[in-house]
């Protein structure tokens, strides 16, 4: 009786929620990146009113596309979607502010494998130097695979509060506050306009000697995941889009192919530099999304596991519990396998690029009034 009990408790998998800590063996590191051993998360969310009313399984299949319906009905079925904490019918008709819960294998998309260097460290105040294509905090399909889950599993730094935010694909100095007063502060003083920020990129062409200023609207375009530039003045009916972004540009140097430009800006736009330096005709020498007219629709392929077309699966039993055990029956290299999940065997999830670059802009310097930090220049920046 005592090994069957601890041949149980061995099987129990653990459904995770946003406090449980990044640990150092949740990552696997393969071929120069660093992906996440896929774990099981439960989603949570409350019905809104304008789900209120439909059967369970149909809003799943209506909110969230990114898996077959029959997945959807397996989900039920098995318990792993739930509403307040019950296995309930494929029937069930949802009410306005119930909570329902999703229970997922969850697989993050994989980042390079460099480290987030720890660049000053202060009672109140670290600041680091990020690495290109890691998020700074979770978002969307990363959790784990973000600065501030890195820096938790490998250094225990906790809790961290980031004063700003890079691109996922941008690297350079990262400041985080240690405390919610510190990181009051800056906030107060960002959006007084007292902050200086400095970035440097690499562009194709020689780039002007003199001091180049831009001011052009920048309009983000979310589903595409680009913005545009536009100048010039209000006319009649026809106005322009966008918000007003301003930037500063000096080149350092050039060897007739490239440039490397300091940018400062004045405004803080999405994809802001990005843009304005295609606008200026000087576009980041390595950022496809800028270099070309064309722009694959993102909608269409997606961009992530949730939004990727995939192959159903289905099973007979009718409890998470067997859903469990079933799941510790089958094992990967370095994971388990699920057989509900929409991404085993693989450990990248469908959707996602594995070989993406950086891009070759990089935030080197943030300073205020009576502070500044730095952050070393990457190799990229020496021109031969």
């Amino acid at each position: 009786m005592k090994r069957k009990r601890k041949e149980k408790e061995e099987m129990e998998i653990v459904w995770q929620t946003p406090a449980n800590p990044p640990e150092p063996h949740d990552y696997i590191f393969r071929n120069g990146r660093r992906h996440v051993r896929p774990y099981y998360f439960e989603f949570i969310s409350h019905v809104k009113d304008r789900w209120a009313g439909k059967r369970i399984v149909d809003l799943f299949a209506e909110e969230f596309k990114g898996r077959p319906y029959d997945y959807y009905v397996s989900a039920v079925e098995c318990g792993r979607i739930q509403v307040d904490g019950q296995i309930v019918p494929v029937s069930y008709i949802v009410k306005r502010s119930q909570k329902i819960s999703h229970f997922l294998h969850r697989h993050e998309p994989p980042v390079m494998a460099l480290d987030v260097s720890i660049l000053h460290k202060e009672s109140d105040v670290l600041t680091v130097c990020k690495p290109a294509s890691v998020p700074v905090h979770p978002c969307g399909q990363y959790r784990k695979n973000t600065v501030v889950g890195i820096l938790q599993a490998e250094y225990s730094l906790a809790p961290l509060f980031p004063v700003h935010r890079l691109d996922r694909l941008v690297s350079g100095l990262l400041i985080l506050a240690r405390t919610a007063s510190k990181a009051d502060f800056f906030r107060q003083q960002i959006e007084a306009g007292l902050v200086h920020k400095q970035y440097i990129a690499k562009v194709i062409g020689v780039f002007p000697e003199d001091e180049q200023v831009v001011s052009a609207n920048v309009n983000y375009n979310a589903r595409e995941g680009k913005s545009t530039a536009e100048a010039g003045e209000s006319c009649g009916d026809t106005s322009l889009k966008g918000k007003i972004a301003c930037t500063k540009f000096t080149r350092i140097c050039t060897n007739g192919n490239y440039s490397i430009v300091l940018c400062e800006p004045i405004t803080g736009r999405t994809h802001q530099i990005r843009v304005h330096l295609q606008y200026k005709g000087y576009p980041i020498a390595n950022d496809m999304l800028y270099l070309s007219e064309f722009v694959p629709d993102r909608s269409v392929g997606g961009l992530s596991a949730d939004r990727a077309a995939v192959k159903s699966h289905s099973l007979g039993s009718n409890s998470i519990e067997n859903c469990i055990n079933e799941c510790e029956d089958k094992k990967g290299e370095d994971f388990s396998i699920d057989p509900m999940c929409t991404n085993c065997p693989n450990l990248i999830p469908k959707g996602y690029d594995a070989y993406e670059e950086g891009l070759w802009l990089q935030c080197i310097r943030y300073s205020g009034p009576d502070w500044s930090y730095e952050c070393p220049y990457p190799d990229w920046a020496v021109l031969s």
